[in-house]
């Protein structure tokens, strides 16, 4: 298996996650990256021309896919107790697994425990509670 985080590292950026999507019939492979103070199109083609080759060879899927590499945005997905523990003090919209929705900023992540400020106050989530999970921004 190929070392995202080790190749995004060699290009000064930080892997984040990765996702297989369908769209219009094509399948396509997603690689988001982060570095402080964002990332731009240049990182985003440096690591992109590092990935092809390697899988050219040791394909991430299997089939034909196209590979795009980009920053996970603004408003992006939640999955890893890292993305949790780095967006304290943003706003996050949460499926539990019981699927209550709860919407707050993120106050703190320890012990594996999330907490929350919502509009009735504040609230603590198990991470193993937690079926989905998105920053989001208001406008």
């Amino acid at each position: 298996m190929v070392d995202l985080n080790a190749l995004a590292s060699e290009c000064g950026l930080e892997f984040y996650d990765c996702e297989t999507a369908s769209e219009n019939g094509k399948t396509i492979y997603r690689v988001f990256v982060t570095k402080t103070g964002g990332v731009s199109l240049e990182d985003c083609e440096k690591l992109s021309r590092i990935l092809s080759p390697i899988f050219d060879v040791e394909p991430p899927v299997s089939g034909e896919y196209f590979l795009e590499v980009s920053s996970p945005g603004l408003e992006r997905k939640l999955s890893k107790i890292e993305h949790f523990s780095k967006s304290v003090g943003e706003l996050v919209k949460i499926t539990t697994s019981e699927k209550d929705k709860i919407c707050g900023k993120i106050l703190k992540f320890e012990d594996e425990n999330l907490y929350l400020d919502t509009t009735d106050g504040e609230i603590c989530i198990k991470f193993s509670d937690i079926k989905k999970a998105k920053t989001y921004i208001e406008w």
